[in-house]
């Protein structure tokens, strides 16, 4: 089946009891077993639920994946991964990886004796010289969240397999319509449900994609004993998102390009990030191993007065954390998704006080561009 084919029927059939085209929510904490060891499929829904299932198998499918893993939050499904790890293991992640990310790295997982080294994983050659006899991860984002690098996902393969480590990629900016990371030999896919495959901004989510069966178990053993799961409605609510996911990232994509290529001619916009762009320094890169360039924009205003400005007076975009949803969104990722990451750390990074973060939607491109030039007049 073709991807748009998928997106709609992959993991689901009509249910057999009453015909329904749409999988119904699965409202259960428990299942009646015939008798001791005999059973459906399902005994308990924190180990498995019928709904939680079928986004399962529909996200799996859509990244050409054999499991797929679902979990109550994107950050859930993040530290699911880290548990594959033990104390004094070393990880490689991308230094303009989400801030969440990051936080739960430096300020949770390091207390556990697990060791972090955030750089930029654009330079293989960096990567490579950082790699140590105790590192066995390289956790990587592309695009990144939010100044738009892009990570070589096939010589990162390359880099993980000759040295026995595990490869990660976070593919929630691109989503598996435009980028699949197990195609060019990564390991593990995580998203953040929340965000482009779920697409209405009414549920929060997350999920693993692998096609290496020990992996997959062990991810599994640890989300059943930890409880890290996704809840049936919410799993329903992804499902029916998911459906639209190719019309969506096509006009998302869209819309972007012609955002992107709007900011670039204003001069109050010292620098625009989006890899659909020639002057983004991995332009071939994204265009090569994206079949599109997403929705995603960051642009530097230059200070933290002008971005102020600028979000105060925005009226159609609106001003909140998130993204991938139909409607525009734009938000401060100094002072919102990355304010845990220290300030220095920040400058270095590119996410600058003047740096503003612009999830582009579905309205009527001409809207979200004068909403934006009338923002721009109040500098």
């Amino acid at each position: 089946m073709k991807f748009s084919t998928k997106a709609i029927h992959a993991g689901q059939q009509p249910d057999p009891t009453t015909g329904a085209v749409m999988t119904p929510v699965y409202l259960t904490s428990t299942y009646v077993q015939e008798e001791i060891g005999k059973h459906k499929g399902y005994v308990y829904s924190r180990v498995a639920n019928p709904t939680r299932t079928a986004l399962e198998h529909n996200i799996a499918a859509l990244e050409n994946g054999k499991h797929g893993i679902a979990f109550g939050s994107g950050m859930a499904a993040v530290d699911t991964i880290f548990r594959l790890l033990k104390p004094c293991d070393h990880v490689i992640i991308s230094h303009n990886v989400y801030g969440g990310t990051y936080r739960l790295a430096k300020q949770v997982l390091e207390d556990f004796r697990l060791q972090f080294d955030f750089i930029d994983t654009t330079n293989i050659k960096l990567v490579e010289q950082t790699i140590r006899q105790e590192t066995r991860m390289i956790f990587v984002e592309t695009p990144t969240n939010p100044t738009m690098e892009i990570t070589d996902l096939a010589a990162i393969s390359k880099l993980t397999k000759r040295n026995r480590l595990i490869s990660v990629c976070d593919n929630t900016f691109a989503t598996p319509y435009l980028q699949q990371p197990l195609s060019y030999g990564i390991d593990i896919v995580i998203h953040s449900l929340t965000k482009y495959l779920n697409g209405h901004s009414d549920m929060l989510g997350g999920l693993i994609v692998t096609s290496d069966n020990k992996i997959a178990e062990r991810l599994r053993f640890i989300q059943k004993s930890v409880g890290a799961i996704l809840s049936p409605f919410d799993a329903w609510l992804c499902l029916r998102g998911i459906k639209t996911l190719p019309v969506r990232m096509e006009q998302h994509s869209k819309n972007a390009l012609q955002v992107a290529r709007w900011l670039t001619r204003q001069r109050k916009v010292k620098r625009v990030f989006y890899p659909g762009l020639p002057i983004h320094p991995q332009h071939k890169l994204a265009k090569r191993q994206m079949d599109d360039f997403g929705g995603m924009i960051a642009f530097d205003l230059g200070s933290f007065s002008n971005a102020k400005k600028i979000l105060k007076h925005i009226k159609l975009c609106a001003l909140a954390e998130s993204l991938g949803g139909v409607e525009t969104l734009i938000s401060h990722p100094a002072t919102m998704t990355h304010a845990s990451v220290p300030r220095e750390q920040r400058q270095k990074i590119g996410i600058t006080d003047g740096l503003v973060r612009l999830s582009v939607g579905l309205e009527d491109v001409n809207d979200i561009i004068s909403d934006l030039l009338q923002s721009f007049k109040k500098i």
